[in-house]
């Protein structure tokens, strides 16, 4: 009952603070702008992994029968896998945009049009969609006999291929492939971004204008450091019985504490987004 208190908690606070996010960035004619419209997708992807997750790890909390059908573990993670990638390049194409504004700030609007900023949302998203049906194909090419347990609290490829009776060497390879090639490509795009921003940056005659621009871009550093370093922590765990209790940390804090995070760490260093909030509150 305290876990099922505490991840309620947390699964509410993400809710609230996502789908606030997405609300605060639509009612504001202000923060109509590239930026915000790749933050309010930021803030659906945490909202839409949040939710294939948590839910069904409350109810184990609180149940006996902690089953899961096949189909429905398949599912879960075929959903899961899309947000996880969409978001990987996500907080790429954000650092993009955060290096267009500061190293080109004249050429900003024209750059970063509309009709680009949808172009690589919605690469985003078809890449998370190639890269979960890829892997959901390989693992479904597996064979699963009788009632198996998981060990686990989300159906995360380890996980599942360690109850498979056939060989998983292919699906092993596969995914390796495909986190590999995601974190490198996504996390060369934001390195060289950032590097670029830094050398911008501290060319800038004054203190303010450094100020503000390395302050533009905390909030994005501190979502970034803190999913990758995730991501790649549980990656790197080598797949042994002893590491299984590290796997399922790293799990529960990508799945379910980052998707909270988020919309905490962008508005509480945000000025426009505190800003409506309170004008909200105050009419109200």
């Amino acid at each position: 009952m305290p876990l099922f208190l505490v991840f309620l908690t947390i699964y509410t606070v993400t809710v609230l603070g996502n789908l606030g996010m997405i609300m605060i960035i639509q009612i504001n004619p202000k923060l109509h702008t590239p930026m915000y419209f790749f933050l309010s997708h930021l803030s659906l992807v945490d909202f839409c992994y949040s939710t294939v997750v948590t839910p069904k790890l409350l109810e184990n909390l609180i149940v006996e029968d902690r089953t899961i059908s096949f189909t429905g573990c398949i599912m879960q993670f075929f959903f899961a896998c899309i947000f996880v990638v969409t978001e990987t390049f996500m907080l790429a194409v954000m650092a993009y945009d955060r290096f267009v504004a500061v190293c080109n700030p004249l050429l900003y609007i024209v750059v970063m049009s509309q009709k680009l900023c949808s172009l690589l949302v919605g690469a985003s998203y078809s890449w998370g969609i190639v890269c979960s049906l890829t892997l959901t194909y390989f693992l479904l090419k597996l064979s699963f006999k009788g009632n198996n347990i998981i060990n686990n609290f989300v159906c995360e490829h380890a996980a599942i291929i360690s109850v498979s009776c056939s060989d998983p060497y292919m699906s092993q390879k596969i995914i390796l492939i495909s986190a590999t090639f995601n974190e490198i490509s996504s996390l060369v795009i934001i390195l060289l971004s950032y590097v670029s921003i830094f050398i911008t940056v501290m060319k800038m005659p004054s203190t303010g204008g450094r100020h503000k621009a390395f302050s533009t871009c905390a909030s994005h550093l501190t979502a970034i450091t803190i999913f990758h370093g995730t991501i790649l922590f549980l990656y790197c765990v080598p797949n042994s019985k002893s590491s299984w209790l590290m796997v399922k940390v790293a799990s529960v804090f990508y799945t379910v504490v980052i998707p909270m995070l988020n919309p905490l760490i962008y508005s509480l260093r945000n000025k426009d987004v505190k800003e409506t909030v309170k004008k909200l509150i105050n009419t109200k």
